[in-house]
């Protein structure tokens, strides 16, 4: 991955964390990583495990950052959680998938951000 994509995906992240701390949620892993893929943000939201995948822009020619989690992503980060769940034996704790989709100006100042809960479900 070029290094200034890299940087863009830091920054996204970083504003990512601080929205969630704002927002009360402790964050319990970032950037985790089990077999060829990772999860962005592990946090815990009151009772929830949330895996946030974060996807930062500083465009939108090809649309909003959040329309990149494609059924593939999906399905990568659900196998991954499912892996996080298990080191852990958090089995009985319930669970959601959110994204968080950045933009970002030229000059990497935040733009938009949008949390979007329990964007999508467990996927097979």
């Amino acid at each position: 991955m070029a290094r200034s994509r890299l940087s863009i995906g830091k920054i996204g992240e970083s504003l990512a964390v601080a929205h969630l701390e704002a927002r009360g949620c402790k964050i319990l892993a970032q950037n985790y990583r089990a077999g060829r893929g990772e999860i962005d943000l592990i946090v815990k939201d009151e009772q929830f495990i949330v895996f946030v995948e974060v996807k930062t822009r500083r465009s939108l020619k090809f649309g909003v950052p959040q329309a990149a989690v494609t059924k593939q992503k999906q399905r990568q980060i659900s196998k991954i959680a499912l892996t996080y769940l298990q080191s852990k034996n958090l089995w009985d704790t319930p669970c959601r998938f959110d994204v968080i989709g950045i933009h970002l100006s030229y000059q990497s100042e935040l733009l938009h951000l949008e949390h979007i809960e329990s964007a999508f479900e467990f996927q097979r």
